[in-house]
């Protein structure tokens, strides 16, 4: 068994549109589906916080000319799609799973409470935070790490489409390197971008750490959560020995 008791993993909503690059793939949600169900076999209580923006991103659609608040709210719907997407695949995988909307969306999720996730989480079901913060102006990432410190998760994992966190675009530069581990002290200095600010200032504040790794490599969730070196870890103490 994992010594990992409670994780919270964040997903990118991008990431579920696979090759098509719009929409939900069901192979792609199936197969991550398949990872949560690992994770969950090892003992480990899971909490999942996916994004919207397969569907709408809040920030491009204001970039565009639109409402700043009203394109957030209409991400937040889009993160509530996915998350009963992902329940669905869970549950036909034999993960009892629960849907916690920050909005109040009654006829397909539960209300976001704090204590009764944290009771689901006890009871062996899995949770998915759906709805964001249920404010705008804040990333599902800040969402993440807002509910990560609330439920008391163990570690904040970050699924990401790299292998970790590199000192430049590994996309663009070659020479790029990848941080086995950082302080939040030195990802907030030198602006690494793999989470905003806010997000990483919440993990520090309330002592969470942070793993970000490659979500399409096959494994590597149960990877993480077993405490192998996989992608990049931040914390108050990243020295990996």
């Amino acid at each position: 068994m994992s010594k990992t008791r409670r994780v919270l993993i964040k997903l990118s909503g991008e990431g579920l549109a696979g090759e098509r690059g719009f929409g939900i793939s069901p192979s792609v949600i199936g197969g991550v589906a398949e990872e949560l169900q690992a994770v969950h076999a090892m003992g480990v209580q899971i909490a999942v916080v996916i994004g919207g923006g397969n569907i709408i991103r809040g920030m491009s659609a204001a970039a565009e000319g639109m409402d700043r608040a009203s394109a957030d709210y209409m991400g937040m719907l889009a993160s509530v799609i996915n998350s009963v997407a992902l329940q669905d695949a869970m549950e036909r995988g034999g993960v009892p799973t629960r849907v916690l909307s920050a909005l109040e969306l009654k006829e397909v999720a539960e209300p976001y409470i704090r204590r009764r996730a944290v009771r689901h989480l006890e009871k062996g079901r899995a949770v998915i935070f759906a709805a964001g913060t249920g404010n705008p102006y804040f990333t599902t990432d800040t969402a993440a790490a807002l509910r990560a410190a609330e439920i008391h998760a163990d570690l904040l994992m970050k699924a990401t489409q790299v292998d970790g966190v590199y000192n430049a675009d590994p996309s663009v530069d070659p020479k790029a390197r990848r941080y086995a581990a950082l302080s939040y002290e030195e990802a907030i200095q030198r602006d690494l971008r793999f989470m905003d600010q806010t997000a990483i200032q919440l993990c520090r504040e309330n002592g969470v750490p942070i793993s970000v790794f490659d979500m399409t490599v096959a494994g590597n969730m149960r990877k993480v959560v077993a405490g192998e070196s996989v992608g990049t870890r931040v914390s108050d103490d990243p020295d990996p020995s």
